[in-house]
């Protein structure tokens, strides 16, 4: 079988479709679980296009081993300079470098001949070289380029050194067939073609990027790009689980194989979404809830007589595994050691007695504990420690006033003040502006249910804007909402470079 590489671009096109900017250590914790996955490359963002994104990729071009390291550029000089010292200490780095291609990119948004763009894209490629023997070109907006100008494009980059060529359907617009054809049409008429990788990159806007990755690879397509979850640009990108499971579940349709640990995807596809707070909806193909869920009791019936009557895919096979120990406070840490191993999270030393002193503090609240409560209680990152929540109570008048008090602890001093507003959580959130100075505007706030039931673990996401313009979001798990909201908020703020904790 041919080897498939598996291009994840969820750290560059996924992050900048967020309107949040990740910080140099969600990054790298993201970037470290894609190496567990087993991607080939990880393009770790885009250097030119800002200071914190040249950092994030120079931190994780530095520390990443076994991995290919890609930073994104326009076909412009001073991109590809920047682009190449932000990698300068990766153990194998790559530039992807590139240009438009399509009729209304150069005509509207260039303003450049096709010739013009031809010597563009040899150029930049020939200049990207200098710096590494790996380069990869794009030709953007390919699937609406002319079939013969895309082929004369990719021949020059090929020929000015090229390793890989991506052909993206930037917009979304193709459909299956027509996206096979196009790849097909790449590989036998490009002159040059068996001197590069054929990489195919699709958007999700008419739904159909999946499928259409899937045509790119049958029709001699080497490298596929996408992001964990399917996040990107307007509605996305490839979801790369889909691909990869589609591909492990039907290898001998496409001729492929790639070196992905498939235990590692639900793991992976977890950590993103409590990262970026975009949550994976129930009936997502392959990591949503739903996804190995029965409801019919026809089939309920058939799963209990045998399980492939109704799934095609383990969860197993994904990270997801069968629940066979009940997990409570008379469990210890062994216990809990090994189902969180069971669902892909390695903890040890201080890491585990700290989880294990939060997970008793959950246990004692609930009868049992279940795997979203685990997954929710590892996604519940610590807020700042200059920063953290002590006490709150609420009270209302009416329905349309309530008042908040809390207390925080702030950089070892103990300080309390209220606030009221027109419902209890803008109340409580107003106490900590009150309490900590924050100035921050509340873009979005959302509330669910980890579990059933009435000791379900309340899971809060907030998002807040800085007047520097970056979003950060925060994360808080709790049995009660509002301490989950306030745990939120504070996790919000500690991550902004502009909060500065009031000294009273």
């Amino acid at each position: 079988m041919r080897r498939l590489y598996v291009f994840d671009t969820t750290l560059r096109d996924g992050e900048q479709s967020l309107g949040i900017t990740l910080n140099v250590q969600e990054k790298m914790e993201i970037a470290h679980q894609l190496v567990r996955l087993g991607v080939d490359i990880i393009e770790a963002g885009f250097p030119a296009s800002s200071p914190g994104d040249f950092v994030s990729v120079q931190t994780i071009a530095r520390d990443l081993k076994g991995v290919t390291i890609c930073g994104l550029t326009r076909a412009v000089e001073q991109d590809i300079d920047t682009c190449a010292e932000a990698l300068r200490e990766a153990e194998y780095p790559r530039i992807h470098t590139g240009i438009g291609v399509s009729p209304v990119h150069m005509e509207k948004k260039l303003l450049l001949s096709p010739d013009q763009v031809l010597e563009r894209a040899a150029a930049a490629v020939k200049y990207a070289k200098k710096y590494m023997s790996d380069v990869e070109f794009y030709a953007e907006d390919a699937f609406r380029a002319d079939p013969d100008f895309l082929v004369r494009v990719i021949a020059k980059a090929i020929e000015a050194g090229a390793t890989v060529v991506n052909i993206p359907d930037t917009v979304g617009y193709a459909n299956p067939w027509e996206y096979g054809e196009l790849i097909s049409y790449v590989v036998n008429h490009v002159p040059n073609i068996d001197q590069a990788i054929v990489s195919v990159h699709c958007h999700n806007d008419l739904g159909m990027a999946t499928a259409n990755s899937l045509a790119g690879i049958k029709a001699g397509a080497g490298q596929v790009e996408g992001t964990i979850n399917g996040i990107g640009e307007r509605a996305g990108n490839t979801s790369l689980e889909e691909v990869l499971m589609a591909v492990y579940t039907r290898r001998g349709g496409y001729g492929v194989e790639s070196r992905i640990h498939t235990k590692e995807i639900s793991a992976t596809s977890r950590l993103v979404s409590r990262i970026t707070g975009v949550p994976v909806p129930d009936h997502k193909a392959i990591v949503g809830a739903n996804a190995f869920m029965h409801a019919s009791g026809i089939h309920q019936d058939g799963v209990l007589k045998d399980r492939e009557t109704y799934e095609i895919i383990k969860p197993e096979t994904i990270g997801v595994p069968e629940n066979t120990i009940s997990l409570s406070a008379r469990s210890g840490r062994h216990a809990l050691k090994h189902r969180l191993e069971e669902l892909g999270y390695e903890v040890e030393g201080e890491a585990l007695d700290h989880v294990y002193r939060r997970f008793l503090e959950l246990a004692d609240q609930k009868k049992e504990v279940f795997d979203q409560d685990l997954y929710a209680l590892m996604g519940d990152t610590a807020v700042d420690e200059t920063v953290s929540l002590k006490r709150l109570s609420i009270s209302t008048t009416g329905i349309d006033m309530a008042t908040a008090t809390v207390t925080l602890e702030i950089e070892g001093k103990t300080l309390t003040d209220a606030a009221f507003a027109n419902g209890p959580v803008n109340a409580l959130f107003n106490a900590i502006d009150r309490l900590t100075g924050n100035e921050a505007t509340l873009d979005d706030y959302t509330l669910k249910s980890v579990t059933r039931g009435s000791e379900a673990l309340g899971d809060a996401t907030v998002k807040l804007r800085y007047s520097d313009g970056a979003v950060v979001i925060g994360k808080g798990i709790s049995t009660d909402i509002l301490e989950a909201s306030a745990k939120a908020y504070l996790n919000a703020m500690s991550k902004s470079s502009l909060f500065k904790p009031l000294h009273k």
